[in-house]
């Protein structure tokens, strides 16, 4: 992947870019108001309950290349036996409510259940200016999370400085000219492309959590987590 070094005029001389265009339009909107309030929800969720921590861990394990929506509508479905049931018995529920990997995902779910009553305890060992230090133990030790998992985990329970970069976003920021299509995504363009989006967050003043959810509404139209 070729990154365009853009320079972002906006910080040299007020005029923005057309994507930072966009995102300031969504601000001055109610999409901000509905960004504010998911925000505040991933803040109140489960570092202090252990099953809806590791519940949120499951569905961002579910989220790998598999439509968000549809993920959540299963995490509800599934709920509490994503911890009790065999990994069979989860295989078999994930297939029938229509997941599209059930096996290999059931595999990671229940070998992840080793991190249950440690997870929060885990987390909490890192200082909240350590997230990417947290996210590199995640991708390491939980095993169906890879960048974009654990950034997506970590937001979700109320981090805000690691970027979720899926198809979703490559494809916004191809549109606009800021990168050039990946072939694949590696670590190291991960942070490439992540790099970016901190400018852009920096920009528009907005930290990346929070810059994921304009971006994910900029090109689906909605707001999910």
């Amino acid at each position: 992947m070729t990154v365009i070094q853009i320079s972002f005029p906006c910080i040299e001389n007020c005029s923005k870019c057309e994507l930072c265009k966009q995102i300031e339009q969504l601000q001055n909107s109610k999409i901000k108001t509905y960004v504010d309030d998911r925000i505040a929800e991933f803040k109140n969720i489960c570092l202090s309950d252990k099953k809806e921590l590791f519940l949120e861990m499951c569905f961002c394990i579910l989220t790998a290349n598999f439509n968000a929506m549809r993920a959540i509508q299963i995490q509800e479905q599934i709920g509490i036996d994503f911890i009790i049931l065999s990994q069979e018995d989860l295989a078999r529920k994930l297939k029938d409510v229509g997941y599209r990997f059930p096996n290999i995902r059931a595999q990671y779910i229940c070998e992840s259940r080793k991190h249950y009553h440690t997870l929060r305890e885990k987390i909490l060992s890192f200082s909240y200016t350590e997230q990417k230090l947290l996210r590199t133990w995640l991708v390491k030790n939980i095993k169906g999370l890879g960048l974009k998992e654990a950034s997506h985990f970590l937001r979700n329970i109320g981090y805000e400085h690691c970027a979720i970069i899926d198809f979703h976003i490559i494809d916004l920021l191809v549109s606009y000219g800021i990168i050039e299509r990946p072939k694949n995504l590696t670590k190291k363009r991960y942070e490439e492309v992540e790099l970016i989006l901190e400018k852009i967050a920096h920009i528009q003043g907005v930290n990346l959590a929070e810059l994921d959810l304009y971006l994910w509404y900029l090109e689906t139209g909605k707001i999910l987590k």
